[in-house]
């Protein structure tokens, strides 16, 4: 995270020297804020989630019931999306302010332990604020690209200038701060991943269940899409977007097999 703020910093001072340092600083202080308190609605209205009840599905919200007592954690609210692509994730800036949301597509593919492994998983992200933490790294990464977009062409704009300007640093500095920020983004995410698959394993009481639903969700992802901005990918619990092997640098999640694998070590 202070790595990610050290880039803001960074592109700001390009952009208009040591003035530029307080207004760059204020840009993600801003949107950071933006972040902490409406993350969580963004994200379920992205995936069009509606809130249910234990009526509306006892198996579910049975299931997170058990799961955050067991974590002691408050009740979280329960969401489902109409989305085919079968997916789950968590949001919210604290435990008394989450919700968990799996599609249709996962409630309709997973049986119950499975179901129980994947929600174990989401649960482990709230108790350790990861979603606050990824989506503040999301933000702050957004706020690098735009900087480095404005430090392009306020260095390739000055040519006249008596300040000189250097359209080579700007151009550089347009490509190599959003992959850095990135990069940064990517490790926290991955990191946290690992985490909430081992914890995840620990509230359900072995990791057998999280184990199958994700091969099977993996899978499943590979030949259903499901559109979402690249900001919220890292939500989820399997990546929603699928690419060649040139796109493993830039996944917001480990591998699956190594997840899997790691998961029956635990086991065993």
């Amino acid at each position: 995270m202070g790595g990610l703020m050290g880039l803001c910093l960074a592109v700001g001072y390009v952009i208009g020297g040591q003035n530029a340092l307080l207004p760059a600083l204020a840009i993600g202080a801003v949107l950071n804020l933006f972040a902490f308190f409406f993350s969580d609605k963004i994200a379920l209205a992205t995936m069009r989630a509606v809130e249910i009840s234990y009526d509306d599905d006892p198996v579910v919200v049975g299931i997170v019931q058990r799961l955050a007592e067991r974590a002691g954690l408050p009740m979280p609210r329960v969401y489902l999306s109409p989305a085919a692509a079968p997916n789950a994730f968590a949001t919210g800036r604290g435990p008394r302010h989450s919700a968990v949301c799996v599609t249709e597509g996962l409630r309709q593919m997973l049986n119950e332990d499975e179901l129980e492994g994947v929600l174990a998983h989401e649960l482990s992200h709230i108790k350790h604020r990861d979603i606050l933490i990824s989506t503040i790294a999301a933000i702050a990464a957004g706020a690098i690209s735009w900087l480095s977009y404005l430090a392009f062409w306020a260095g390739t704009g000055r040519n006249d200038d008596r300040r000189g300007g250097n359209p080579l640093v700007a151009l550089l500095l347009l490509i190599l701060a959003p992959i850095a920020a990135m990069l940064i983004q990517l490790a926290i995410s991955r990191s946290r991943e690992f985490e909430a698959d081992r914890l995840g394993a620990e509230l359900a009481g072995n990791g057998r269940g999280l184990a199958n639903a994700l091969g099977k969700l993996d899978s499943a992802n590979r030949r259903i899409p499901l559109h979402v901005p690249d900001s919220q990918a890292n939500m989820f619990i399997v990546a929603p977007l699928t690419g060649g092997k040139m796109a493993k640098l830039f996944m917001t999640h480990p591998p699956i097999e190594e997840r899997i694998e790691r998961l029956a070590v635990m086991d065993r």
